[in-house]
């Protein structure tokens, strides 16, 4: 569900009761352990976390005009989730990811980047928090450069 919301005090409004409950705590989990050089706001109807355009001028490729997304939190239709793009692309994030969650006993129910889940106790927060603390910007900057190549590189090819 895509929020209208523009404030992250907006969106937490419109939820229900134990929804918000969950995505509070997991959030408060998340600002503890952001790296410095993130920023939290809305991006694309949820709570994002990202590289603003101060430290990462180019912005997202698929959008430019948006800063670089790092994680998001999420109510959906469905369940919530937790949108950790590094685990997309890095294979030993994801590995980490994977192993971490299960030896902490919970049930990883994961696409790409998301992390399903329908409440709180469904999420190890200490996972969160490593997780979220793995990824300094420079690291970020670094994965996302190496996945997705600049514009300029690909019209030299053509």
């Amino acid at each position: 569900m895509r929020s209208e919301a523009t404030t992250v005090e907006q969106y937490l409004a419109e939820l229900p009761p134990d929804r918000r409950e969950a995505i509070t705590a997991i959030r408060a989990v998340i600002l503890k352990n952001l790296p410095r050089g993130y920023e939290e706001g809305m991006g694309y109807g949820m709570i994002g976390y990202f590289v603003p355009h101060v430290v990462y001028p180019a912005g997202y490729h698929c959008d430019p005009r948006q800063p670089l997304p790092f994680a998001s939190l999420a109510s959906q239709k469905n369940h919530m989730a937790l949108y950790l793009m590094c685990a997309y692309g890095d294979p030993d994030y994801e590995q980490w990811l994977r192993d971490a969650w299960m030896a902490a006993g919970k049930k990883l129910d994961m696409g790409k980047s998301c992390i399903r889940f329908k409440r709180l106790e469904d999420v190890p927060l200490k996972v969160v928090g490593e997780a979220i603390k793995k990824v300094p910007v420079n690291r970020l900057i670094a994965f996302y450069e190496s996945m997705v190549k600049p514009p300029t590189a690909a019209k030299k090819r053509t």
